[in-house]
């Protein structure tokens, strides 16, 4: 599980176009905090420190310890606006936590032991279907990432979610089928190889046809135009 990292933040009285741009002016970016038994805030926060966090693998994973004034709310950041142009975070939305509150969250998958699949070993390429599996799981116990082992495995075969051991009380969101998350497929050289061949044994085949065409009854003619109406003298 991730661990909680402390994130300090200073309350704003009003929201507003105005407002906004005059935090970031500050140096600051506005957000806000929403979700549990209470009613959303306005807030903003120091833009160094959130680059810095930003900058961290991770980022909509993570749990924050939110410091507002004498409040300290836990909260899990769902979005980040980024201006158009310059790509720097101009809001924040962070999502207020309850000590039970169960998250749908991505979490991306690692793939060990490449050593050790046979089908990598003869030049196979391990096809990533899902990067990140998508869970449900307790806002206290994120995991950082879910480990799949190819030990075994030649082309053609493929992993499905089954095979990847998930904490407890952590679920995929898709339950009704045991859903592909990699497979080991064919090298394309070896795809390359293959269709070039099949191109060469199309173009020799033709060649013979051709060769048994001249070697033996030569084609009809092409029909020669009419004949002129014979005139009489």
């Amino acid at each position: 599980m991730n661990q909680v990292t402390e994130f300090a933040a200073t309350p704003r009285s009003r929201g507003g176009t105005g407002v906004a741009r005059a935090c970031r002016r500050s140096g600051n970016i506005p957000a806000i905090v929403y979700g549990g038994d209470a009613q959303p805030i306005m807030i903003e926060v120091a833009g160094t420190t959130l680059a810095r966090e930003m900058g961290r693998a991770g980022f909509f994973r993570r749990l924050f310890d939110l410091k507002v004034g004498s409040e300290t709310m836990r909260v899990l950041p769902r979005m980040v606006q980024l201006h158009p142009v310059t790509d720097a975070p101009i809001h924040v939305d962070f999502m207020r936590l309850g000590t039970r509150a169960t998250l749908r969250v991505s979490v991306p998958i690692v793939f060990l032991d490449q050593d050790k699949s046979p089908g990598l070993k003869r030049g196979g390429v391990l096809n990533v279907v899902r990067h990140q599996i998508e869970v449900r799981c307790p806002a206290n116990a994120i995991p950082d990432t879910f480990q799949a082992s190819v030990a075994g495995l030649e082309i053609g075969d493929s992993i499905h979610i089954g095979a990847v051991t998930l904490p407890e009380g952590v679920r995929p969101t898709i339950r009704e089928r045991d859903f592909t998350i990699a497979s080991i497929a064919a090298p394309t050289v070896v795809k390359a190889e293959a269709a070039a061949a099949a191109a060469a044994a199309v173009v020799a085949a033709a060649a013979a046809a051709e060769a048994e065409t001249v070697e033996g009854e030569a084609p009809a003619a092409a029909p020669a135009a009419a004949p002129a109406a014979e005139t009489k003298s």
